[in-house]
């Protein structure tokens, strides 16, 4: 998988011996800048936009977001209860399947609660019904599964053949409109205008007798609005036409596109070899700080790498034989002691770190590139890991 994520802005001038190692240094600034594109899309076209917490929950700069849009979508309990307790504005809850005891505290702290299924939504009637007669005030909204593949990895395209993430909308029928109250799909990952229109020529189509019963049409994340190539006027005129056709209100919930290019993961080579090729064993871990360089896979983009030299292999000093990074072509002497970073690791790496080997887990630091002001917001230490267990 390619990502033309990648850009290192200001962090092309930061000095990585700054911060200790492992770290996740992230920019405030390009964080703020992001968030304002977002917002202009958003007043442009008279819409919404959300902040997916799957993709970048560091609730430290809740506020930045807060202060540019118009809440935050969350995948489930515990996502609901940090959006609650720290995020401003609406909160749009979406689950594969929902917990019967959890989803009455989930009605309760959501603007929206989503279902994957008619027969969930049918299911969970009596519990709907009971948060609403205690002052619950939510939408009930729908998922539907386009079927539309538009992805370059199956793994991370909801329409691939047999997904579970979705109603299938060739199977939809009014019945199974009843009491929906909103339409959501979420088709895309990392891609362009294009795509979302395909997905909706075919979305249109199938919710169209409904125009007038639905309330809002949330059309997900994906959405690489943010990256400098996105077309930009094309999505804001897209969107004006899709409120005026539908009648209803339009939200988006971009989760990359927040903190895009927001981030670097800065580590340290500890060891060097040989072994048919040039090896590095670093302190930065595929398995445990950046799994979708394995799960994709994907080759992270390397601050001030210098194409042409010798690569030199990376990986982490896991246990796995497959904890490997990538090949590159060092900025630094492959040696120990020396720092190097990827570049656009602030979303979706620092939500799926893990512990695998007792890996120590980076710490997080917020930099303003503006202000140059630098902070260590979180560390973890040997606790981290034992308190995981039992």
């Amino acid at each position: 998988m390619e990502t033309r994520a990648g850009d290192p802005g200001a962090f092309a001038h930061f000095d990585l011996d700054r911060v200790d190692s492992p770290a996740f240094v992230v920019d405030a600034a390009k964080l703020r800048a992001n968030c304002q594109m977002l917002a202009d899309i958003r007043d442009a076209a008279g819409i919404k936009v959300l902040a997916a917490l799957k993709a970048f929950s560091m609730w430290s700069v809740a506020p930045i977001i807060g202060e540019y849009l118009d809440g935050v979508c969350t995948s489930g309990l515990w996502e609901a209860r940090l959006a609650s307790e720290f995020y401003d504005g609406e909160i749009a809850t979406y689950s594969a399947a929902y917990k019967p005891d959890e989803l009455e505290e989930i009605c309760r702290l959501s603007d929206h609660v989503i279902f994957n299924s008619p027969g969930q939504m049918q299911r969970a009637a009596l519990i709907l019904e009971q948060g609403r007669a205690t002052g619950g005030d939510f939408d009930v909204g729908l998922r539907l599964n386009p079927q539309v593949p538009t992805g370059e990895v199956p793994r991370y395209d909801p329409s691939s053949p047999g997904s579970r993430l979705g109603f299938p909308i060739d199977q939809l029928t009014e019945e199974h409109m009843e009491g929906v109250e909103g339409i959501h799909f979420h088709n895309l990952c990392e891609q362009d205008f294009e795509p979302l229109l395909r997905t909706w020529d075919k979305v249109f189509d199938a919710i169209e007798p409904y125009f007038g019963q639905l309330k809002w049409i949330n059309m997900g994340g994906g959405h690489h609005i943010t990256r400098a190539d996105y077309q930009r006027e094309e999505l804001v005129e897209f969107l004006r036409d899709a409120k005026e056709d539908t009648g209803a209100e339009i939200y988006l919930e971009p989760g990359e596109a927040v903190a895009l290019d927001a981030g670097i993961l800065v580590g340290t080579i500890l060891d060097t070899g040989t072994n048919e090729v040039p090896v590095a064993i670093t302190d930065i871990s595929a398995t445990c700080h950046m799994p979708d360089v394995i799960e994709a896979p994907y080759r992270p983009a390397m601050l001030h790498e210098k194409p042409g030299e010798a690569p030199v292999r990376l990986g982490g000093p896991s246990c796995l034989a497959g904890d490997v990074i990538g090949d590159y072509s060092l900025p630094v002497p492959a040696e120990p002691g020396q720092r190097i970073a990827f570049l656009d690791q602030a979303h979706y790496s620092m939500v799926k770190t893990n512990t695998f080997n007792g890996v120590q887990l980076p710490s997080i630091w917020l930099w303003d590139s503006e202000t140059d002001q630098l902070e260590m917001v979180k560390e973890f230490g040997y606790e981290t890991f034992r308190d995981r267990l039992s």
